[in-house]
């Protein structure tokens, strides 16, 4: 049996796409208001906003048609050490799949490549399977926002060590 999902570095014919995901999902959480990535400039134009030397975006395709993503880059107004899980979002039909997780795991080892100490990420209640998978992969959960991502309709903040890679 073949697996219907893969995932890819982004490309600008994908912008148009994950814009559209990112602005059907969040409003399922309630997620629409101000201070929610919903709003932020780079939501139309991923690849270029994800085209530095420690950021990158990965769309997921099932059966061809890009069906959700997440990336990676700094915190922004964090330390050089912390990177900032961004942007993870799936259609309905792609959730509940495993992908995620493979996708989430993909993620971690290239903040690791980029030489990243550690991932934060924001989410919000409701989002509840998202932070079971957060929490199963090691993600802890803190008291307060890090950075200054803009995003203060979040109201739940993880983070994860990365273990060094192993170097021969």
């Amino acid at each position: 049996m073949t697996d219907p999902f893969s995932f890819r570095p982004i490309r600008p014919e994908d912008d148009p796409a994950i814009a559209a995901i990112i602005r059907a999902v969040m409003p399922e959480f309630g997620a629409d208001g101000p201070g929610f990535a919903i709003h932020d400039p780079e939501v139309s134009a991923m690849s270029v906003a994800y085209s530095g030397p420690r950021s990158a975006y990965f769309v997921v395709e099932m059966d061809g048609r890009v069906v959700g993503g997440a990336g990676i880059g700094p915190l922004e107004g964090g330390d050089a050490d912390t990177a900032e899980l961004r942007k993870m979002y799936f259609l309905r039909e792609a959730r509940g799949k495993g992908m995620g997780e493979r996708l989430l795991q993909h993620i971690l080892g290239v903040a690791r490549e980029r030489g990243f100490a550690r991932v934060y990420l924001e989410t919000l209640t409701g989002m509840d399977s998202a932070m079971r998978l957060y929490e199963r992969l090691g993600f802890r959960r803190l008291d307060r926002q890090l950075g200054s991502t803009g995003h203060h309709g979040c109201n739940r903040f993880y983070m994860r060590d990365l273990v060094p890679a192993v170097t021969t």
